[in-house]
Parts: structure tokens; sequence; C-alpha cells
């Protein structure tokens, strides 16, 4: 008999499908995931500042009967999770033959587990709605992840029209939102610690109709509650920071998932871009060496 999916695993898969409230409570959940939900449920809604009935109807979503079935469900993959280290023979990791090795090991794990835990209707309904010329797009980062804010609106600008980079994303989000039209597309990056400005930005920007994307950690930035796609990595690493590698991966395969979605339009705006390019000679001509 195969074994049931993670809870957690059917908890994120799950979040495009839950109301407001529930995602709400689930976000939570996923935020302080297993510790959050071990305790009383009226413990549990009120640090989510939902009702308890919203958290008996979220774990009915997930298979279960009730509160007391997903407890004693969620207790026993704990254990299993304690159990399992135990189990492993001695000698099983070997060691690494150069330095870089098992930091490499560590990024390729994270980008594994990332490609594992992002659902595909969220993957192909971001790019979908990033893919879609009709709506304009915003793109935020913070004081990690701006740099691959930058990068990806820098690369989505070549694919399609009318896309920003919140660049001071202390101010200029809510300048933003001045001119923010519902149907629009914002794209949110935060990973832990999480910042205020990104929660403050998804909420309002959803409140006006946008849709929000965030790409966040697996612990869930407070901002996925108002999205309508989140696109959790893994980017724990045995360092005094995190890694970001699984965000670039998740970014660029989103870029080339639009690119393949407007793939006459793309090559159009390639034409045209390089023709710009050549004419205000941007960049140096590649040298010809004489042949002896």
């Amino acid at each position: 008999m195969d074994q049931p999916a993670p809870i957690e695993h059917r908890m994120r898969a799950a979040l495009g499908d839950l109301t407001r409230a529930e995602r709400q409570a689930a976000t939570h959940i996923l935020s302080h995931f297993p510790m959050s939900a071990l305790g009383s449920i009226t413990t549990l809604a009120r640090a989510a500042e939902v009702s308890s009935p919203t958290i008996v109807r979220l774990v009915q979503k997930l298979g279960f009967r009730g509160w007391s079935d997903y407890q004693t469900a969620l207790r026993a993959e704990v254990e299993r999770l304690l159990v399992a280290p135990l189990t492993l023979p001695e000698g099983a990791r070997e060691p690494q033959a150069h330095p870089l090795q098992a930091f490499a090991a560590q990024v390729v794990g994270n980008i594994e587990a990332t490609l594992g835990q992002i659902p595909a209707r969220d993957f192909n309904g971001a790019a979908a709605l990033l893919a879609d010329p009709a709506r304009r797009v915003a793109v935020m980062g913070g004081r990690l992840t701006h740099a691959h804010a930058d990068y990806m609106a820098t690369l989505l600008r070549v694919i399609r029209p009318e896309v920003g980079f919140l660049a001071d994303h202390l101010t200029d989000w809510q300048q933003a939102l001045l001119d923010l039209r519902a149907g629009d597309v914002v794209v949110i990056f935060d990973i832990r610690r999480y910042e205020s400005n990104a929660v403050h930005f998804a909420e309002i920007a959803a409140g006006q109709g946008a849709e929000v994307i965030v790409i966040t950690d697996r612990w869930l930035s407070p901002a996925a509650a108002h999205a309508r796609h989140s696109l959790p990595c893994h980017v724990e690493m045995p360092a005094a920071w995190d890694s970001t590698a699984a965000l670039l991966v998740v970014v660029e395969a989103l870029l080339a998932q639009v690119q393949g979605l407007l793939a006459e339009e793309v090559q159009d705006r390639l034409n045209r871009l390089e023709d710009l390019f050549a004419r205000t000679r941007v960049f140096r001509a590649p040298r010809m060496t004489a042949k002896p």
C-alpha cells in the first residue's frame, strides 16, 4: 500500500483551492510546521487569527475527518521523522573529494526538493499570468532577493512589454499601488526574515484586484496568504545565511515557460532589440584575429 503524501506537501498543494481564511490558517501552520498544529485548535486559531471552524474545514479539505484525526496523523509523521536518522547505517555518507562538493550537494538537494514541492498548477498558473500581455507586471524583491527581482524584471522586459521593477522596495511599492489596476500581476520575493513591506504590498495589491505571485521559502512568507500562486523554495544551508540558488532556478524556469507561451512575440522583440543594440553600438563587436 502506497504511503500517503506528507501532510506538509498536501497542505502546500491545496493552497490554491482554499478560501482566504483557510489559506491564512494554512500559511501560519506551514510557517511554523509542525509545532504550530501540535497544540490545541483554540491556540492555533488564535495565533492564525481565524476561527476554530476554519481550521476544521482546512483539515477536512486535506482528507481528515476532523482536528483529532489530523493531529493523530501529524504526530505519527513527526515520530517517523525523529526515528529515521537513527536507522541510517554508519558510514552512509562518504567523505567528499573536493571542498565544493558538500556545499554543491546541499544546493542540488535544495533544488530537487523545491521542484518536488511546487505544485505544477501554481507554476503553470504563474507563467500564464506573466505571459498575458493585457496585464502589467510589477516585480519587488527584499534585502536578500532584490537582485533576483531585478534579474527577473530585466529578462521579462525582453519577453513582453510593461514590466516594472521596484528598485527601492522601502518606498517605491507605495507609489506603484497608485497605478495598479485590477488584473495586473505583482511578483514578490520574500524569504526569511520576512519583510513587512512585502506583506503589506501583497495585501493591498490583492485588495485592489491584482494577481499576486509570491516566491518564498518553504516556511512561506505571510505574504503568501494574499497570493494567487505561491512558489516555495528550499533555501536552508549549513552557513550563516540561506542559499537563494533554488529561487534563481525557479525564476529562470518561469521565464523559459513564459517565452514558450509567447514564442512568436518574443522572437519579434528579440530581433528588434538586437537591431537597436547594433544601431546604438551598446556592445563591442568581437575582435577578429588575422589568419597566419
